[in-house]
């Protein structure tokens, strides 16, 4: 380390960034060690070395740059990823872990000697907005250039915050190296390693490129974050948050929780609202109210399926001049192409696999296409045309909805509202998901995700409820929570619900928290009465809403719910869920039966809830 780069770390005065510093540098041996501040060229400096490194490649358009990771690097590492324990935790869910002197012998001789050759980078950045009571500085050390280059696209650089930490420990912590490379991959498949280490607020994550497993600060700080939260009586969830803006000319925000490829992303970036952030939120009760910050600044998006009909504002963004970082999508002459994007693939080019051309299967026989189905794309908020004013505030903003959204093709209606707070809690704790290309494994699988939090929830499931259930004491303005469901099926299994009514449904959930419009009772909830979705249809998406669409979206498939609640006994069960959610379980089922007893129908039309 040159001495100028020693000068900015004693600068911070910090004895346990120096100590984190000096530990990374002997375990891990590097070549060189840079530290970057806040300052421009050192960021521009990051940028370049990952194209220097051939870990980024420039494209056709300004600031365009495209990223690929291992073949079996293009999803979070689950079976890998474990929390380092010293002490036995009933959980309440499954969780991996391993006792933490072990995994911290083990993945400190996967890191030894992993930066030979190579340079390391100390990064200093804020989760949430800078000077908040909201935010964390967060520390990362990394051999990858991509990695700090997308942390700058989606954190705010804090080296400056790190001296007003006064020498103190409150900091997250992360270390990664990508480990031995051959062509720019990472090769040492079998030492794959994420551990999180709850008691020193720390990660270790070793062998990987693709973000999810090498950007510390996303969903591995998130469940630092988690714990933190609830040591600290607030709530860090896997969340967006956006801006509503309904017929009044008023701006409602809202947070929504949907797993991976459950469209997310696209709910927060809908035509016509605003954007704050669109994946993890952190919430705390000041004044009687719920206000919100984004933790990040950025999007690490999935690109398939955006196109420019459905998704005008990110596809803009993703096709002109500005910084991105594609990941593991097709180029061909400097373009970049992805499944779903509206127009006709090349045949040929360079991807995630290499040399790529139509019929190219890998060493298993499966076909492999043209973009991963879960290739991404990296951009600031800043760039997008919808960011919302308050993007930055660090005071956060007002929170009014909670939405929580799975994919679910046979029983979920498209929109129902809580009856209660407890109710609410009861309905994202009962989320469950149709599995994706977001996480290595079986796709299709139906998986209970409660808040679609549970590959994240870093504490025992009976605490991580209660907190949600207690965070409605002392509050004078109490946030509606709202169930969304965008992925039912017919019986030909065609989606029921077009892309375009996932706006109908938030500016209904936006009318009802503003007191426009009424709703039908129903034992899974409050829903919308026919008229009001038809008005919002013709007057905001400019469509016609028919009743036969009605009927079929908001019919209430008794047998499906009650095949869902007999799965949630068992969960629940086995979860030593919180007394009040097991309430809400009983009293939903009752009224189920009591409408199937009534009806003598396992499928009764919305109608006659009227």
């Amino acid at each position: 380390m040159i001495k100028s780069n020693k000068k900015k770390l004693i600068a911070l005065n910090n004895p346990y960034v120096i100590k984190h510093v000096d530990e990374a540098i002997k375990l891990c041996q590097p070549d060189k060690v840079t530290v970057i501040t806040d300052k421009q060229e050192e960021i521009k400096y990051v940028r370049e070395l990952a194209l220097k490194n051939k870990e980024e490649n420039k494209l056709n358009l300004l600031g365009h740059a495209i990223h690929f990771d291992g073949y079996y690097d293009q999803g979070r590492d689950k079976d890998n990823t474990r929390y380092l324990l010293s002490n036995k935790v009933d959980w309440g869910i499954d969780v991996n872990s391993i006792d933490r002197e072990e995994g911290l012998r083990e993945i400190k001789s996967y890191f030894k000697g992993s930066m030979k050759g190579k340079e390391m980078l100390v990064c200093f950045f804020s989760l949430g907005p800078i000077n908040s009571v909201f935010s964390i500085p967060a520390l990362q050390i990394t051999d990858s250039a991509y990695v700090a280059h997308s942390e700058d696209l989606l954190y705010r650089s804090n080296y400056e915050g790190f001296k007003a930490l006064n020498g103190s420990n409150q900091f997250f912590y992360f270390l990664h190296s990508a480990g031995r490379l051959e062509r720019n991959i990472s090769v040492d498949i079998d030492k794959r390693r994420v551990y999180i280490d709850l008691e020193e607020n720390s990660v270790y994550t070793v062998n990987y490129q693709y973000a999810g497993n090498s950007v510390g600060l996303k969903k591995l700080a998130f469940r630092l974050a988690i714990r933190k939260a609830h040591q600290e009586g607030w709530l860090a969830e896997h969340m967006f948050i956006m801006g509503v803006h309904g017929q009044k000319n008023k701006t409602t925000y809202f947070t929504g929780a949907f797993p991976s490829a459950c469209g997310k992303t696209s709910t927060a970036m809908l035509p016509g609202q605003t954007i704050i952030g669109d994946d993890i939120a952190f919430l705390r009760k000041i004044n009687g109210e719920v206000k919100a910050v984004n933790m990040e600044r950025g999007i690490f998006g999935i690109i398939a399926d955006v196109n420019e009909k459905e998704d005008p504002l990110i596809f803009k963004a993703l096709t002109t001049p500005r910084e991105i970082i594609f990941s593991n999508v097709l180029i061909k002459k400097g373009i970049p192409y992805w499944m779903g994007m509206g127009k006709e693939l090349p045949k040929d080019g360079i991807n995630y696999s290499g040399e790529w051309y139509e019929g190219k299967k890998d060493k298993d026989g499966n076909p492999i296409n043209p973009s991963h189905k879960n290739a991404r794309y990296t951009i600031r908020l800043s760039e997008m045309d919808n960011i919302d004013p308050e993007a930055e505030n660090p005071e956060g903003v007002v929170i009014d909805g909670f939405f929580y959204g799975g994919r679910d093709s046979d029983t979920s209606v498209p929109i129902v509202e809580s009856l209660s707070w407890e109710h609410g809690v009861f309905l994202g704790a009962i989320l469950e998901s149709e599995t994706t290309a977001a996480t290595l494994g079986k796709q299709g699988v139906r998986r209970h995700d409660p808040m679609a939090n549970l590959d994240f929830i870093s504490i025992p499931f009976l605490d991580y409820v209660n907190n949600h259930l207690a965070f409605k004491e002392g509050l004078k303005r109490i946030p509606k929570i709202f169930a969304t469901n965008y992925f039912l099926k017919d019986e030909q299994g065609n989606f029921m619900t077009p892309k375009a009514y996932n706006l109908l449904w938030v500016l209904w959930a936006n009318g009802r928290v503003n007191k426009e419009y009424a709703a039908i009772e129903i034992p899974i909830g409050l829903i919308p009465r026919y008229d009001d979705l038809k008005k919002i249809a013709k007057d905001c998406l400019k469509r016609d809403y028919a009743k036969e669409e009605y009927v079929a979206q908001f019919s209430l498939r008794i047998d499906k719910y009650l095949e869902k609640t007999k799965r949630m006994k068992a969960i629940f069960t086995k979860t030593n869920a919180p007394i009040p959610l097991l309430k809400e379980l009983e009293k939903q089922e009752e009224r189920l039966n009591n409408v199937r007893e009534k009806y003598k129908q396992s499928i009764v039309l919305p109608f006659i809830f009227y």
